[in-house]
Formats: structure tokens, sequence, C-alpha cells
């Protein structure tokens, strides 16, 4: 193969008037790629629904990717190698999607003999023509010429949430759910709604005191115009102002917005006017953890604090439910607990027993279940047959059912936070789909957790067909 190679031009064979350019396209990976190397981890930047949505674009706001072109541009072309970045003043005109084609140019605009400096004119255009950035940089040029091999740089790869990505594809097939948005009064919850109605996953109806939702609107350059808006006068109304919505068939969802998890769903429990079906409300969890090769649900690690067994048995449910919803039809469920035997000690283990013993009965249908399981022996192969475990399910769950929340909410954090997974969540057992997610949770996390309620409510509604 030919070797290539870097050439630059020196200060003297350089002219006021010469000019090079560069046209590039930007994708998440580059995105992703200069966040880890500058430690910059603002979802605004490395979250794709944030970077695809026009009012979160802060990267070329903030110089990150198009005053890295023309850097690039002025270090390997004109002047090329050698060049010394003196100082630059850029004005950054509007923000860039994801896949917009910038093309940055460089043009000599004055030379000074003595100190080998240039001054550059820098121009950045879309593929529109639109200026992105726009400005002088001046360098000190080489004198001296300089021809190297050009470096191949290595393939990076990062990973992605595969598992979240693929649901966000299959919910974007269906018809986005109208879905009430409760209390959207902070950057995030609004943010995420407006997220989630751009990426054709809902169509929100904000329910909240107008003033403060303005504000925020108003805040962050959010335009509320294609959006209905119900004022209510705090919280509490406005989740029960939702709650009646859902009751009377104009909404299809609940979405949690800045407000407690406890108020809204005191709503929806609420004996005479909330959304209680037969079964008990609960909690899941749907994770995408790099080590794992399946999406991974656990539950209920947010509602239930300690279940009873009866109340286990519709977690359980609830859970197989959301997993056919997504196309499992037939899930793994493993009881967790901190062994894998019948403990008259543990309670867990009792209650794992008896669960297993109400599947055989058909009180718990749809999966295969099994427990007391350990977490390794739930998840690892390879620790299931290091303690002889014969099971359909061991090794290979697509469901953890933890002992109460405590258990559940550790599990979920160490994943997220030390196994890098990412999470999206959800409430099942009610009359809609309850969108629960946290104020720590990244764009995608919000959006999953939208198409995970979209492809439920999509699952009861052929059900119901006869």
């Amino acid at each position: 193969m030919r070797q290539s190679y870097i050439e630059n031009r020196t200060f003297d064979e350089i002219q006021v008037g010469d000019s090079a350019s560069l046209e590039r396209c930007l994708t998440l990976q580059d995105i992703k790629l200069f966040a880890v190397m500058s430690g910059d981890m603002n979802p605004a930047r490395v979250d794709e629904a944030y970077a695809k949505t026009s009012h979160f674009h802060e990267i070329i706001a903030h110089g990150l990717w198009g005053g890295a072109l023309i850097s690039t541009l002025l270090s390997t072309q004109l002047p090329g190698p050698g060049t010394v970045y003196l100082n630059q003043s850029l004005s950054f005109h509007r923000p860039v999607a994801l896949g917009d084609r910038l093309t940055a140019t460089v043009t000599v605009k004055t030379r000074d003999a003595r100190r080998h400096r240039l001054v550059f004119n820098c121009l950045c255009t879309n593929q529109t023509g639109q200026t992105v950035i726009h400005g002088e940089v001046e360098v000190l040029a080489p004198t001296e010429k300089i021809r190297r091999p050009r470096w191949l740089l290595p393939e990076v790869q990062l990973p992605e949430q595969v598992h979240l990505q693929r649901l966000l594809t299959r919910a974007k097939s269906y018809p986005p759910l109208r879905t009430a948005v409760v209390h959207p009064v902070d950057k995030t919850s609004l943010a995420g709604a407006v997220a989630a109605a751009e990426n054709g996953l809902i169509v929100p109806t904000l329910i909240g005191p107008e003033r403060k939702i303005q504000a925020v609107a108003a805040a962050e350059n959010i335009d509320l115009a294609p959006y209905e808006l119900i004022t209510t006068e705090h919280s509490h109304a406005a989740a029960e102002r939702a709650v009646e919505l859902a009751r009377v068939g104009k909404v299809d969802a609940l979405m949690k917005g800045s407000l407690h998890t406890d108020e809204l769903l005191h709503a929806v429990v609420a004996q005479a006017t909330g959304l209680r079906t037969e079964r008990r409300l609960s909690h899941v969890f749907a994770f995408d953890v790099p080590s794992y090769g399946q999406p991974l649900f656990i539950t209920d690690a947010a509602i239930n604090i300690y279940p009873t067994l009866a109340q286990k048995r519709d977690i359980a449910q609830n859970a197989i439910d959301l997993a056919h919803a997504l196309g499992n039809p037939q899930p793994k469920l493993a009881i967790l607990s901190a062994v894998e035997t019948v403990t008259p000690a543990i309670q867990s283990t009792l209650d794992a027993a008896a669960l297993c013993k109400m599947a055989d009965r058909g009180q718990l249908t749809g999966g295969l279940i099994d427990g007391p399981l350990a977490f390794d022996n739930a998840v690892s192969p390879e620790a299931a047959a290091i303690k002889g475990i014969v099971s359909p399910v061991a090794g290979q769950a697509d469901i953890l059912l933890v002992p109460d929340l405590e258990a559940g909410n550790m599990l979920a954090k160490q994943l997220e936070y030390l196994g890098g997974a990412t999470s999206a969540g959800i409430a099942l057992g009610a009359r809609v789909p309850i969108i629960l997610t946290s104020r720590a949770d990244h764009t995608i996390a919000r959006l999953a957790s939208c198409a995970l309620a979209v492809m439920l409510a999509h699952y009861f509604q052929q059900r119901k067909r006869p």
C-alpha cells in the first residue's frame, strides 16, 4: 500500500489570500470521543436526543467541535505541521445537529514577515450555506519544510445502549402516545418531555402552573406552541388533573415531572378517583448492561418497600407482561435472594419457593420462573454450573425479582454507576403506563422510558381487540 504523507507550507511559501478548506459531517461518535478526551460529559453534548434537539445545541456554541475543525485545518493543511496556535477570536452563530455537514475555510489575511506570524480569516458554514462560525486566528507559521508519514488513527469503538436504541427504533413504528406530563417546572422534566415529542414517542399535555412552565421554556429557549398546556395551582392539583384525564380516556399515559413519585402515585392509587386495577402497582427498570448480552429487567426497586408474597406475585406478573409487550413471549424470571437454597431464616427464599409453586399452579403465568437464586447464579452460566444448578433460568435471566426495594435500588445503582449500565423506568399495574424517571437520568433513559410506555400501551390495546 502506498504511504500517505503530510507536508506543510512554510511562511515564505504563503501569501495573503491563500486559503484551504475542510469538510466533515458531525456524528454522535465525534461528540462522545471529544467528551472522553476533554472530560466534558454534559448530557447536552453526549446524549443523542439532546444533540438532535435544536434547543440543546451547545456543541458549536461552546466551540468544542467547530473550533476543533479550524484548528485541524491550520495544523494539517495551511500552514500545516509545525504551526503554533497563538490567538483566536471566533463568534458562534448557530447550533449544529447530528448529520450536519460543516465546511471550514481559512484564508490568509495578513503576514508579519519579521515575526513569521499569519492572521487568518476563518469561516465555518453548514450544508445550507449558513454561517456557523466566523472570526480570526493568529498562528506562528513554520519556517522549515516538514514532510512526515501520515499517522493512521486507530479505530475507536465506544459502548452504545444497543438494547435501548433498538427499543426506541421499535417504539417509533407506533403512533405517539398521548401523555400527561405532570408538573414539568424544571429544565430536566420539560426538556425530556419535549425531546420525547420531537422523537415521535409522545404527544404531551403539559400540566402544572403555567407561569413556572413558561419561565423554564423561556430560559431554555423551548417552543411550547405545539403543545397543550393545562394550568393548575400546584403539583398536587397537576397530579389529580392528569389522573382525571387518564380516567376519561383523554391521555394514554402519565409522565412524572418535577414532583415526588409518592405525590404522583397518591393520585394514581386514590380509591375513588384513581387508576387502580386488581393488580398491585409496581416499578420495572429496563437495563442495558454492556457486559450482559440481553436486556435485563429489575423489579421492584422504586415503589414497594417490603412486598408481601401476594404483592410479589403481582410484581412478577407485571414484569412478565412488560417483557411480552417488548416481544419476549417467555421471559426467564429469577427470584433473587442471598442464597440459592430454601432457608427458613431468610424470608425471601421462602417467598421464592412459594412463587415457583404458584407458577406451577397457574397463579403466575407467561414466563419461566425459578428461585431462590443468588445474583451470580441468575446472570452467570459459569456461576450456576459451578454450584450445580440445573435450571432454564439460571445464568440467563431476563427479569430479576428482588427481595425488597432496598436491595433492588442498590443493585440498580451499582449497575449504573459501576457497571456502565443505562436504564429506563416505568410503573405498571395502573390503567395506563406511568413513565417514572429520575432527575439524574440522561436523555436516552428518558426516551427509552417513553418507548416502554408506547410498547406497553400498544400491547394492551392489541389484547383488548377481539
